[in-house]
């Protein structure tokens, strides 16, 4: 930490300390005291809404799933990162379904401890909640259909979420990402039912909701993000403060946050992300977090008239061609670093791939280019172009679909898909995550990613959780959890907690090359120079189209270790283990297939699913749920200049597994001299 944060954080302290006395109560609340210091420019409207006739472009399909979805709602039935929830009518926003505990509501939010989950329970489930997802939906509904009970349950939540939550009291108040994404609901809910009748008696006529506004807007100016955790909070804090003082520029101070808050926007959305539009943090569910963050806050101002400059337009526009290159053909992103399944605004059918609607939104504002694939248009993408959006187009766009990152070290090697599945495959060769902490990164440098037709075959496992469960958050983000070597025991990177990493593993790519019939990779990480004596980590992967078959060539140099491979298969996989070869067969998923995985012949190689004692073989569809999977792991001792050589044949199902022959051949027949004379090469691990 750097002594400018150090004397930052110094300062927040003192100034919490000196914030105190500015603590609102509930009982304040009924009194009808909470003006506070608060100075209203006196008239008080809302002008930017949304045409009506928008309503009548959503189609038929969409139109249908976004009043399903709320109709549930209306009978108190919802899933919140993974935990259902039959509460929904009349909920408690401070209690927590997981433990079963229910966070502080009366106490000063300051003197809250929210990664305590003896203290608060799971906060991500608590704070989930209090983002006001569900009633954006809700407002959609009524947009959609004009019935009354929509806008009124809104109301009534709304209401009580206000009441309930005063300013400095509870848990609510103790994260500005919360604060920023929930401005956000704030504004958009007074959009979608901007025709209800008794709309500017919830909001403009309404003292607490000006308040409250008023009080969110007040703290974000004060308590931001900054140093170590300018990552992407500081984005959803810059986000909500721009939109919410475009929309409600009700205040005397209303001016100075927008102009603040856009600059800081800005200059953030440059500083995390690569000029390739890849997430900084390297953590792909969070670059589509701040990418639909920052687009929503653009839309925002443009439609006030005090648009972004473009350079944070092209970037942008860069974050969403970067992440639609990295989809698979089922729209699937890669399954990179940390995920929370967040959201900055949700308008339709919640999906627990938010790329799709993503590409949906970036198709209406920038324009589809001829490599990308096709969706389908929902909610968002057209509610939001009803926005005065920019009209300027974005020069330099690819002209063809990227498949290798050089800044993000991200390559991705893939088939044409056509008549046969596609085989996918993510190589990860990149920094290990952004800042001096890299929060959301994962020990996870030289592993791959691949998928069938979709079906994760070797799987990243995923995040599962941040809070509470440390042993569980632990296991998730260390090597061993991921498809590459472990060494010594240890991971590539040292944790010093949740969010925290002491040691950082450097991987750099060597070489890329795409041949045709063949594209290979090779890349080499240092998170073992430590060691006694010091050891690199160097891999080769190979994906040969023609036969439709991957090669991963190791090497481990300096000496000889202790080594783990670990190669983790996605939950649709059944194995049969054999010595060193494993039988794959996934027939019954949504693109059955079948593979042989030829093993390094040097390990010993054991077969694992949903062991706790250590914890091993678990996949992580989405934040908060888990899953046994099969995991194979190969144990044994690295030596000086051996290759340790991995196959994946992928086999035509229609035939029966035994009676296909492995046609390789050996690995110097399979593998292109360019290859080995790379991977034997010892440049730069010396």
């Amino acid at each position: 930490m750097s002594p400018a944060e150090v004397a930052w954080r110094a300062r927040d302290k003192a100034m919490q300390a000196a914030w105190t006395r500015c603590r609102v109560t509930c009982d304040d609340v009924e009194a009808g005291a909470c003006a506070g210091r608060r100075r209203d420019l006196g008239h008080r409207s809302f002008v930017s809404i949304l045409p009506p006739e928008a309503a009548d472009i959503v189609s038929a399909q969409t139109r249908k799933a976004v009043l399903a979805t709320a109709d549930e709602l209306m009978r108190g039935h919802g899933e919140l990162l993974g935990v259902i929830r039959t509460d929904l009518q009349q909920p408690d926003w401070f209690s927590d379904p997981v433990t079963g505990r229910r966070a502080p509501a009366d106490r000063l939010a300051f003197r809250i401890n929210h990664r305590s989950e003896a203290e608060t329970g799971n906060i991500k489930q608590i704070w989930e909640l209090s983002r006001l997802h569900h009633l954006t939906l809700l407002g959609t509904a009524w947009f959609l259909t004009r019935d009354e009970a929509y806008a009124r349950r809104v109301a009534d939540q709304l209401q009580s979420w206000w009441r309930q939550n005063p300013f400095l009291s509870g848990v609510h108040w103790t994260s500005g990402i919360e604060i920023g994404v929930r401005l956000i609901s704030f504004v958009w809910i007074r959009r979608l039912l901007a025709g209800w009748s008794g709309i500017a008696d919830l909001f403009e006529h309404n003292e607490l909701a000006v308040a409250q506004i008023w009080w969110h807007q007040r703290y974000l100016a004060t308590f931001r993000s900054r140093g170590t955790s300018a990552n992407n909070h500081v984005i959803a804090e810059a986000a909500g403060q721009l939109v919410a003082s475009c929309a409600f520029p009700w205040f005397a101070e209303s001016q100075r946050w927008r102009q603040r808050s856009a600059r800081l926007l800005e200059r953030e959305l440059i500083r995390n992300t690569f000029p390739s539009g890849i997430g900084r943090e390297l953590a792909s569910d969070y670059q589509c977090f701040v990418a639909e963050l920052g687009i929503v806050a653009g839309v925002e101002a443009t439609s006030s008239g005090y648009p972004l400059r473009a350079e944070a337009w092209q970037r942008l526009c860069a974050m969403v061609d970067s992440g639609v290159a990295l989809l698979d053909d089922r729209l699937q992103p890669p399954r990179q670093g940390d995920g929370d399944d967040g959201r900055g605004l949700v308008l339709g059918q919640p999906d627990d791939n938010a790329w799709s609607s993503l590409l949906a939104v970036g198709a209406a504002i920038f324009g589809a280019l001829n490599w990308w694939p096709r969706t389908c248009p929902d909610a968002a993408s057209v509610l939001l172009p009803a926005m005065p959006v920019p009209s300027a187009k974005i020069a330099g766009r690819p002209a063809r679909r990227p498949w290798h990152f050089a800044d993000a070290g991200i390559t991705l090697l893939r088939t044409a898909g056509g008549r046969d599945p596609e085989i996918w495959c993510r190589c990860d060769g990149g920094p290990h995550g952004y800042l001096k902490i890299a929060a959301h990164a994962h020990a996870d440098a030289l592993s791959v990613e691949v998928r069938y037709g979709g079906v994760e075959v070797l799987a990243d496992p995923g995040t599962y959780c941040y809070h509470g469960e440390l042993a569980w958050r632990s296991f998730f983000r260390s090597t061993i959890a991921h498809n590459t070597i472990e060494v010594d025991h240890r991971s590539q990177s040292s944790d010093g907690g949740p969010f925290l990493w002491l040691r950082q593993a450097s991987a750099r790519v060597i070489d890329v090359e795409d041949v045709g019939d063949a594209v290979e990779w090779t890349a080499e990480h240092d998170g073992y120079r430590s060691l006694k004596p010091p050891a690199w980590h160097r891999r080769c992967v190979r994906l040969d189209r023609a036969s439709r078959a991957l090669d991963i060539v190791d090497e481990i140099t300096g000496g000889s270790h202790d080594v783990r491979v670990a190669f983790h298969l996605g939950p649709d996989i059944r194995v049969r283990l054999d010595g060193c070869t494993a039988a794959l067969d996934w027939r019954e998923a949504s693109t059955p297939g079948a593979a042989r995985l030829e093993l390094p012949q040097a390990l010993k190689w054991t077969l694992h699913r949903g062991e706790t004692d250590p914890i091993l073989g678990w996949h992580s569809a989405g934040f908060g749920r888990r899953t046994p999977a099969f995991a194979l792991v190969g144990s044994g001792q690295s030596v000086p200049s051996q290759l340790l050589s991995t196959r994946l044949e992928f086999l035509d199902v229609s035939r029966p597994f035994d009676n296909q022959s492995n046609n390789g051949g050996d690995l110097s027949s399979r593998m292109s001299d360019a290859l080995m004379r790379v991977l034997s090469s010892r440049q730069g691990a010396d």
